[in-house]
């Protein structure tokens, strides 16, 4: 027992799942969940009220956020759409589902005690949505306490702001397959090069007329049709057995594609600067895991505390998962074009550095 310890311990993929890989974990679900619950959450909101009572009420929802400050972790930060604009397009526009609208008339039908509802849009999977009927419930209980002389009669008008009632299983698929699309090429590239490169295997292919771009090429276009298959396979399930909405349209196509062009090339280039496949396991553990929990795979990463969130933005996967759910779900190419363009530019640059890094003989 003593020598198979030591012998675990002097390893440092051993090491790193036994001590390592624990601390990270605690860290990162610690991290996530430290707040409660509790997170700042963006709220488009239009206020077609002349009088004060409107605006007051607005600004005091605005206020829970410390008016968005970005070192408060919740609370809701209102963003205030004109209002010639339809908030429920202008919401799906957005990738979102939160929304607030004041109507027309709110400060003298408050101010006569008159029924008035402020209509609140939201989805029923999301948690944001909850955080912001719950608040706005909140609110609007007080201003009934402390209306004139004593009572008023507001409420709440609750709004789908998608076209059908999406549900979590709708969120998780898209996350799982960017899951799929990080896990398989990181782990099985980060190992291959390394222990080809231990093994000499990359010297004789050297001896063939296979070039370096060739052998990586044919690693991608492997990894792209693994993941095309976790996708249809994931989506079917997700479907047909949990009747899960997918939106099928050529953008799953690009991402299905970017998504292994990148973490193929990340994962060789982990593997070529490594010094052997024991290292090269602990530093892809130690890029890929962060990815897996921060970048919405799982949770959304709304829900996170907002250093959290800026720590999402910039890992390459969270633009993966996030430009499908702009596409199976919401329809938004408008953000999916920005997520595209991120990272066909993160995976040229990571593929150039991967080949250029990438030795068919060791010096």
């Amino acid at each position: 027992m003593r020598v198979y310890a030591k012998g675990n311990l002097r390893s440092r993929e051993g090491f790193f799942f036994t001590l390592v890989f624990p601390i990270i974990l605690i860290l990162l679900f610690g991290a996530i969940f430290s707040s409660g619950g509790a997170s700042q959450v963006r709220v488009y909101a239009q206020n077609f009220d002349n009088g004060p009572a409107g605006a007051i009420f607005l600004s005091e929802l605005n206020s829970t956020s410390h008016n968005c400050s970005p070192s408060y972790n919740s609370g809701l930060c209102l963003v205030m759409v004109q209002n010639s604009q339809n908030l429920s397009q202008y919401l799906s526009s957005k990738s979102s589902s939160d929304g607030i609208i004041i109507p027309s008339g709110f400060s003298q039908a408050y101010a006569t005690k008159q029924p008035i509802n402020v209509t609140v849009y939201g989805n029923p999977a999301s948690t944001s949505s909850a955080i912001v009927s719950g608040i706005t419930r909140e609110f609007v209980s007080s201003f009934n306490s402390y209306g004139v002389n004593g009572t008023a009669n507001l409420g709440v008008t609750p709004q789908t702001a998608v076209s059908s009632s999406y549900k979590y299983i709708d969120f998780l698929v898209p996350g799982l397959i960017g899951f799929a699309a990080l896990t398989s090429p990181m782990f099985a590239i980060t190992n291959l090069s390394s222990t080809y490169r231990r093994d000499k295997v990359f010297k004789l292919l050297s001896l063939t007329p296979l070039t370096k771009t060739e052998w990586l090429l044919s690693k991608i276009i492997w990894y792209i049709g693994t993941t095309c298959v976790s996708f249809i396979l994931m989506s079917a399930v997700g479907e047909f057995v949990f009747g899960a909405h997918i939106a099928l349209n050529w953008g799953i196509a690009v991402f299905l594609v970017l998504g292994p062009f990148f973490f193929v090339s990340l994962g060789m280039l982990v593997g070529t600067v490594s010094n052997s496949p024991e290292s090269a396991a602990v530093v892809g553990n130690l890029v890929t895991f962060p990815m897996m929990f921060l970048s919405g795979t799982f949770f959304p990463v709304q829900s996170m505390p907002m250093y959290l969130q800026a720590v999402a933005h910039v890992l390459p996967l969270y633009y993966l998962i996030d430009g499908l759910v702009n596409v199976m779900i919401y329809g938004n190419f408008a953000s999916a074009y920005f997520d595209m363009g991120l990272m066909l530019v993160i995976s040229v640059v990571t593929f150039a550095l991967a080949v250029r890094f990438f030795r068919w003989r060791e010096d």
